[in-house]
């Protein structure tokens, strides 16, 4: 028996028999809990595939064939046993281990993943590749249920059907996204569940027949062909239906924790030709009962304690849980509004107004595309929604923000939670990109609290306005320094915080604390900062920018988002159209992906925490000085 610890590659682990590799498959779910329990990461998902990922690394010729896992939040045991144990311990800290796939770390990575329903599209484009080159390696993607509610998986499986092109879907069947699976294609999959009986009935049988000398092998091969008849009766059109009609090949369902039926089924699946899928029924959380129980609550959990699954309190609310309380009295006076979410309402805390009103709450599963659209038509059809989603994953809204919502201009707000800096998810979780990708379209209102006094204000304000809003904000609340606080709002009319003389800070969302917080350091050192909160990044507040660019100060912008497309460009556009030449310094992020860590080493990595803020106004108004000296 080879420990976990000595595999460097796949190949290891492709003499190890059956029992061998059960031992392993326990050793990888300890690892993984051990290591999620210290750090944080997502767990249900990933102790659910344990022996898919075996199988897979067992069956095929990897890295040569090729596997392409969709979202990557499932890629733990993947990781483990492609030669990065070592580093395990580093999972989804700064400078450690991705918690997603990632090509610079492994040759075995083939995509940097992190958004759902993109697998079999990428896989498909290297089956093709492999074809136009006269190669003959297996493709392979990894997709879940949950995935399958976002649209494009369709796109490519029509695509791929169509064409006859040769590719393994391996799908996992687990009920589950991030929340309780939604829509029709749920209730298919939980017929053809209802068939894997057909399956598992079937091994029993065979395992206790065999045991019965000379006349337990004929009997059962009577008794399969009697039960092949049946079910081609009462499952097939069940089974071979929805994916026959799109081109693939169905095998299964088979029990995707099962490993050695697992890995018959992917031989199989080796040798026929075209597309097929192979669907692997498996239990979110297996192998902890406490994420058994509870999946949701462990598909992204913070640091926990093994012995009872308890998470250490974070300290401060979350924006989430304020937006929704917000929404929730709002709705008590106003029947038409109603909230949406793509398969997170646990993240983003809609699944408080769902208790609180049922009927006018709709979870659309993983369908950004789609949720913007149902907006549009609930708006146009006199509701008025409000779309709570995470920013990066409105960026695969865009077009039906554009076209749908906004040329209609329509009562439509979306709530972009986990705005900023996404900590430990990495690059593809960002949400660094929302004020370019919201600002330039037509009748879009664009606004950032400071705290989460001012985002229910916000909310309350948009739902007065009744035309497109987007609100942005960070996981958690942020707190102004004592002292401090948010006197009302309206949209378009920013807030001076602190008075100064020396310099002007014109800051956004959660970096309105930081300049108050720099701003008071910096007093003591005999510099003082004018601090003004600007709330609104669209419509800007033109009347407060002409009062600064005549104080004729340097002025500084300071976001958590990328200085591209952001407020500071915002300001200096507005600055031309002034026809104005003022002092202005942006501070923002550069142009390049941010990796993941925890927030405070991030801040500082792209020059946002508040050391570097305040020596970059020591240093600039010091260059100042020196040259009207």
């Amino acid at each position: 028996m080879i420990a976990l610890s000595q595999i460097k590659d796949p190949s290891d682990i492709r003499s190890l028999s059956i029992e061998e590799c059960e031992e392993l498959a326990d050793d990888i779910r300890a690892k993984i809990i051990q290591t999620v329990a210290r750090n944080g990461g997502h767990l249900s998902s990933n102790l659910g595939v344990v022996e898919i990922t075996l199988a897979l690394h067992r069956v095929f010729d990897t890295p040569k064939d090729k596997i392409v896992f969709d979202v990557g939040h499932q890629t733990y045991a993947h990781k483990l046993l492609t030669g990065r144990y070592e580093a395990f311990d580093t999972l989804r800290t700064y400078g450690g281990l991705a918690g997603f796939p990632r090509r610079t770390e492994s040759e075995y990575d083939l995509f940097d993943a992190g958004h759902a329903s993109t697998s079999i599209s990428q896989a498909l484009g290297l089956a093709r590749a492999r074809d136009a080159q006269g190669q003959n390696h297996h493709v392979v993607a990894v997709v879940g249920d949950g995935a399958l509610t976002g649209g494009m998986c369709y796109e490519a499986i029509n695509d791929c059907g169509n064409t006859k092109t040769r590719l393994i879907v391996v799908l996992n069947d687990n009920e589950m996204s991030i929340a309780k699976n939604v829509g029709a294609l749920s209730k298919h999959l939980a017929r053809l569940r209802a068939s894997a009986g057909w399956n598992f009935t079937k091994k029993r049988v065979k395992n206790n027949l065999s045991r019965i000398p000379a006349v337990g092998e004929p009997i059962y091969h009577f008794i399969h062909r009697m039960k092949q008849a049946v079910k081609s009766i009462l499952v097939n059109e069940i089974d071979e239906g929805f994916f026959s009609a799109l081109g693939f090949r169905y095998l299964g369902p088979v029990d995707g924790n099962d490993l050695a039926s697992v890995e018959k089924m992917m031989e199989q699946a080796k040798r026929l030709e075209g597309p097929v899928v192979i669907h692997c029924l498996t239990k979110k959380g297996y192998g902890y009962h406490r994420a058994e129980r509870k999946p949701e609550a462990f598909h992204g959990t913070p640091p926990f304690l093994v012995e009872n699954g308890q998470v250490s309190a974070s300290g401060s609310r979350s924006n989430g849980a304020i937006a929704n309380e917000t929404l929730i009295e709002l709705a008590a006076g106003d029947k038409r509004i109603m909230a949406l979410t793509a398969a997170m309402p646990l993240g983003t805390c809609t699944a408080d107004f769902e208790k609180a009103y049922p009927d006018r709450f709709l979870d659309v599963g993983i369908a950004e595309e789609h949720a913007v659209s149902l907006c549009a038509g609930l708006a146009a059809g006199g509701m008025r929604p409000f779309l709570f989603v995470y920013s990066t994953f409105l960026q695969r809204g865009y077009d039906q923000l554009m076209n749908d919502v906004c040329i209609l201009n329509l009562p439509v707000v979306c709530l972009l939670d986990r705005s900023g800096i996404s900590n430990e998810d990495g690059q593809t979780h960002q949400g660094l990109y929302d004020f370019a990708y919201l600002r330039h379209i037509p009748n879009m209102t664009v606004l950032s609290p400071a705290n989460g006094e001012e985002l229910s204000m916000m909310i309350r304000a948009a739902h007065r306005r009744g035309r497109p809003c987007a609100i942005r904000y960070p996981k958690n609340a942020e707190a102004l320094p004592a002292g401090y606080s948010i006197e009302g709002f309206e949209v378009g009319k920013w807030q001076q915080l602190r008075k100064g003389e020396n310099l002007i800070v014109l800051a956004t969302g959660t970096m309105t604390a930081a300049a108050l917080r720099v701003a008071d350091a910096l007093s003591l050192e005999g510099l003082e900062a004018e601090v003004i909160n600007a709330s609104t990044i669209k419509p800007l507040d033109q009347q407060c920018l002409l009062r600064v660019f005549a104080a004729q100060k340097p002025v500084f912008t300071l976001e958590e988002h990328m200085l591209q497309g952001g407020f500071g460009s915002a300001v200096l556009e507005a600055a031309t159209d002034l026809h104005v030449q003022p002092f202005i310094t942006r501070l923002g992020v550069e142009d390049r992906y941010i990796q993941h860590g925890d927030h405070k080493h991030l801040l500082a990595e792209v020059g946002l925490d508040d050391e570097s803020i305040a020596q970059c106004i020591r240093t600039t108004c010091q260059k100042g000085v020196q040259k009207n000296g």
